[in-house]
């Protein structure tokens, strides 16, 4: 099919990687680490130009925070570039006339590759790099030896700084009463799927042990994967000493592998510029559709165990590709958690043990959860994958937040006329969806709705939400000074139960016991 000289294509892609225990260990820098991947991402689209040639064109670079920078209150332990994007393209010989910082969420790489897209085939940008990385795993094996390094730099220049984006993420209500992290708030979403799915706490073990030993598999293939071991589903159920629980009910090998030092790289430009400069066709992958979408805060949700804007923003992004869930050919869904995989499985029907395979990495438990980069990692082996398979069709999900923020991208090297794609319709059906009255000060006994055990601190502790008698939604933690009742909550499966709530004052409501 003829496409017209505007129509936007990825022609390169490039990753590195390093472990601590490799012989040729180097312990880059996150600057260093994304120069890398930027690198290899222009040698990718083997232009006759050359290298050189493309980064010159390069007149947009955009780059993925660091999770060592991704909150107002972080600090970079051996100091980082005033200016990212910049620090890298000068490391490969651009100077674009506009560096973007993206805004803080794994959805960022496929919200960029979806607003680019966009901006090159409306004539607004020539060709743009976009970059992250992580150097998590350098960091903390480095301070653990007591060395330091001087990552510091200063670079100046335009800078389009588009903040942390933690407004509307998490309520104070809900941390207030210890559900804060990431890892905190998925396990009340998964265990509101277990009450759903109405599984015993070994069941549902082993149906998250049957949804991720595939992608161990995955991830033993993978060159640039910070975990190649393979594990069964019982391995990965099974708590043990280097298994152990994190937050109820997850065992530490059902979580993103912070753990990761790891860069990806994603050149973009159009048909016509990629022609001119002499990139082979075969390299060209094309965005057929795409959707961007932000969901309410967790106690806004009605049902805890769905996230339906992200599955929402999946349809729709097939609807504007002109396929359905049976044409995709190769799929990666974002996998910090198991209820990430298993929310859009169910949304749209999608077989947990699906043959096609839900991740081309091997996800964020066993490759890397690469902070806000991962997805830059997942649609780079996309593109490689389905230039293997002209043709093929392939869906990108990339989450952001507490399944708060969810961006789709539909892939194939099959030519095709770029059809814009606006989220604002989806975005304010979702804002229109009615939200769950919340009572702080109930008193009673409330049916329990999900609930985790937290096992991070000193002792353990519980954290309840639970709905009134009148269908209002209380959210309720174990009394520190108590420790039986979290033991309670231990020895017994608090789904199908009625927790006994009463109010402490300044907001806090304390589960004294279970009915």
């Amino acid at each position: 099919m003829t496409v017209s000289d505007n129509t936007p294509v990825i022609i390169g892609v490039g990753e590195a990687s390093e472990r601590i225990d490799a012989p040729d260990y180097q312990a880059l820098s996150p600057v260093a680490l994304a120069a890398k991947a930027a690198e290899a991402a222009l040698m990718d689209a083997r232009a006759d130009a050359g290298a050189p040639a493309l980064a010159a064109r390069i007149d947009v670079i955009a780059a993925i925070r660091q999770f060592e920078v991704s909150g107002p209150n972080a600090q970079a332990p051996f100091g980082a570039s005033d200016n990212f994007p910049r620090s890298v393209a000068r490391r490969v010989g651009a100077e674009p006339r506009r560096a973007i910082w993206e805004v803080v969420g794994g959805q960022g790489p496929q919200h960029l590759v979806n607003e680019f897209a966009h901006a090159i085939a409306a004539g607004e940008m020539e060709m743009a790099l976009m970059v992250g990385s992580e150097a998590i795993s350098t960091v903390r094996h480095l301070a653990g030896k007591g060395e330091t390094r001087d990552w510091k730099e200063t670079v100046g220049g335009q800078l389009e700084d588009r903040g942390y984006g933690m407004d509307g993420l998490l309520t104070r209500d809900l941390a207030g009463h210890g559900a804060r992290t990431p890892i905190q708030v998925y396990a009340l979403f998964e265990n509101a799927r277990r009450a759903r799915e109405g599984r015993d706490r070994a069941a549902y073990a082993l149906d998250m042990g049957r949804l991720f030993a595939p992608f161990t598999e995955v991830a033993a293939g993978n060159p640039h994967a910070m975990s190649q071991q393979v594990f069964t589903a019982e391995e990965l159920a099974t708590v043990t000493g280097p298994n152990r629980l994190t937050s109820d009910p997850f065992p530490r090998r059902m979580v993103a592998r912070d753990q990761a030092n790891q860069g990806a790289a994603v050149l973009m430009t159009s048909v016509g510029r990629a022609r001119e400069l002499g990139v082979p066709e075969d390299r060209w992958v094309y965005l057929w559709g795409g959707a961007d979408v932000k969901e309410r805060t967790p106690v806004e949700r009605q049902d805890l165990s769905r996230s339906p804007a992200s599955v929402a923003a999946a349809k729709r992004a097939l609807d504007v590709a002109g396929v359905t869930v049976a044409d995709i050919d190769v799929f990666d869904l974002y996998s910090c958690f198991p209820i990430a995989v298993f929310n859009i499985c169910d949304g749209l029907g999608l077989a947990p043990d699906d043959p096609r395979g839900l991740t081309v990495t091997g996800g964020l438990p066993f490759f890397g959860g690469a902070g806000n980069n991962y997805s830059m990692h997942a649609i780079a082996e996309m593109v490689r994958r389905l230039r293997a398979r002209p043709g093929a069709v392939g869906l990108v999900g990339a989450n952001g937040g507490f399944l708060s923020k969810y961006s789709v991208g539909v892939y194939s090297t099959r030519a095709r006329p770029f059809a814009p794609f606006d989220s604002r319709p989806l975005q304010a059906e979702v804002d229109g969806w009615a939200a769950p009255e919340l009572d702080p000060g109930f008193a009673g006994e409330a049916a329990v709705e999900t609930y985790t055990i937290d096992y991070s601190g000193p002792a353990p502790r519980g954290v309840v939400l639970a709905r009134s008698p009148a269908g209002a939604r209380v959210i309720a933690m174990t009394p520190p000074e108590d420790p039986q009742v979290v033991e309670t909550m231990i020895a017994i499966d608090p789904l199908g139960r009625r927790a006994v709530l009463k109010p402490a004052g300044e907001g806090k409501i304390l589960v004294t016991g279970f009915s």
